[in-house]
């Protein structure tokens, strides 16, 4: 017990000389199958326990019930029984060293900004946007719209699931008024939503991607566009084709503020530009503040309220990355990661079966979590050491993390993204029989990613420096 109140030997080291001695132990560090046992333990707390009372005890959300940081925090107790060859303060140097790296910082700040922007705008600026699109275009084309402006909501506010939360309501009211389906609506609300924070310079997805792979975020768009922007197009013409299916009515006029839709335009903009991504959300800030409190809903008293909102809801995504970083430094210094790679390298012999690798690692962690933040920042490590291994670019690597995840995230019937989608619905017709398995046949963005992901597999080129 004394050793735990050593402070400064539980001061984390500096990076630069945890880094050299992470690598010089990873050389000697044969792969231990063993190591990976944390990872198995937090996959059979969440993901049974969230089965168990989502599916088989009928408990409303019963999924998102389960605390995942406390998931987390038994599985690294578990690591660090592990390897008695390392002792206890030695671990925690090691899990010290994993948060002091600088992308991890970046991460936390970047997080932190995105949230303050989004907490200031609040729904009604992204209810605007919508609205405005609506306006303006025959009711045989809503449904399209819808996905238009999901993806223009979310590329701009970073985040899937508040995109759904807002414009699903639209999409059920647009629905019931020009007769369509509801599931098809809201599952193309879905698909664009998913879209637009495949490629947000301010989604958790992109950074967490970008960031564990070491390459800049207009570099990772560039690839990504590529990979997305078919599947995209594609899925406007399906949405298309089944909508003239359909007999609409004329969609109901709604009031909106075009002022509020000002931070939005500004924070996309610079973002396209690849100005850094502090700049951006820092004159996204100032924007959202002047205007929402000048022309919008807000006083000061509002405003400081919503900067505390936008803040404390980044808290568990940022505690998540946090316990992933030190998870993953034990499972990589107990040879957990060199057992995995020595699996894939039986497996995947070629750049492009690497690339593949890639993909199905992250999407048997995002299946595992429900979460795709999270199941990037847990592949990440692995990913980048395959992209070195396989000659994949950072760019590539980055952009298959977050593709993959995406493809799974979209479809997952207890994902965040379907269960704000689904009470969405209940919300608007209480008396809706109306499930995850009803939406997912008109998930068409994600299973045509899916074939946009392999076809640039299978055409790209090797990296060549």
């Amino acid at each position: 017990m004394d050793s735990l109140v050593n402070i400064p030997r539980l001061v984390p080291l500096p990076f630069f000389i945890f880094s050299a001695m992470q690598e010089e132990i990873q050389e000697k560090t044969k792969g231990n199958p063993i190591a990976l046992l944390p990872i198995a333990i937090f996959l059979v707390l969440y993901l049974g326990l969230g089965i168990t009372f989502e599916y088989i005890l009928k408990i409303p959300m019963g999924f998102y019930n389960i605390p995942i940081v406390a998931a987390f925090l038994i599985a690294i107790f578990v690591a660090c029984v592990q390897n008695r060859k390392l002792n206890f303060d030695k671990k925690m140097n090691v899990m010290a060293g994993s948060l002091g790296d600088r992308n991890i910082f970046l991460m936390i700040l970047i997080f932190l900004c995105a949230g303050i922007f989004a907490g200031i705008l609040g729904r009604s600026s992204a209810s605007a946007a919508a609205y405005l699109l609506l306006d303006f275009i025959p009711a045989q084309f809503a449904v399209v719209v819808l996905f238009v402006v999901a993806a223009f909501v979310s590329t701009a506010m970073g985040t899937s699931v508040g995109t759904i939360a807002v414009v699903s309501p639209i999409a059920v009211e647009v629905a019931q008024m020009a007769g369509f389906d509801v599931p098809f609506c809201v599952a193309t609300v879905i698909g664009g939503a998913m879209f637009g924070d495949n490629l947000s310079f301010i989604s958790d997805t992109t950074i967490a991607a970008t960031s564990t792979q070491g390459c800049k975020m207009k570099d990772k768009f560039r690839v990504n566009f590529l990979i997305a922007c078919p599947a995209a197009l594609i899925t406007i013409i399906i949405i298309t084709a089944v909508s003239f299916t359909t007999e609409a009515k004329t969609v109901a006029e709604n009031s909106y503020n075009l002022v509020q839709l000002i931070p939005y335009v500004i924070v996309l903009a610079l973002a396209l530009t690849g100005i850094n991504v502090f700049t951006v959300l820092l004159v996204g800030i100032v924007a959202a503040s002047i205007i929402m409190v000048a022309f919008g809903p807000l006083n000061m008293i509002g405003l400081l309220q919503n900067v505390g909102n936008g803040i404390s809801g980044m808290y568990e995504t940022i505690l998540v990355a946090v316990l992933v970083s030190a998870l993953c430094g034990l499972i990589r210094i107990h040879g957990g990661f060199a057992a995995l790679l020595d699996f894939i390298h039986k497996v995947f012999k070629g750049h492009r079966s690497g690339q593949v690798g890639v993909g199905l690692l992250v999407s048997a962690l995002d299946i595992a979590t429900a979460n795709n933040t999270v199941a990037i920042v847990m592949a990440g490590p692995i990913a980048k050491q395959m992209g070195d291994e396989y000659r994949i670019s950072p760019k590539k690597t980055a952009s298959l993390l977050d593709t993959f995840s995406c493809v799974v995230q979209g479809i997952l019937p207890y994902g965040a993204q379907m269960l704000v989608a689904l009470a969405a619905i209940s919300a608007a017709l209480p008396e809706s029989s109306i499930s995850a398995f009803n939406l997912i046949p008109y998930m068409f963005y994600p299973f045509l990613l899916l074939a946009s992901d392999l076809t640039f597999i299978a055409i790209s080129p090797r990296k060549t420096s």
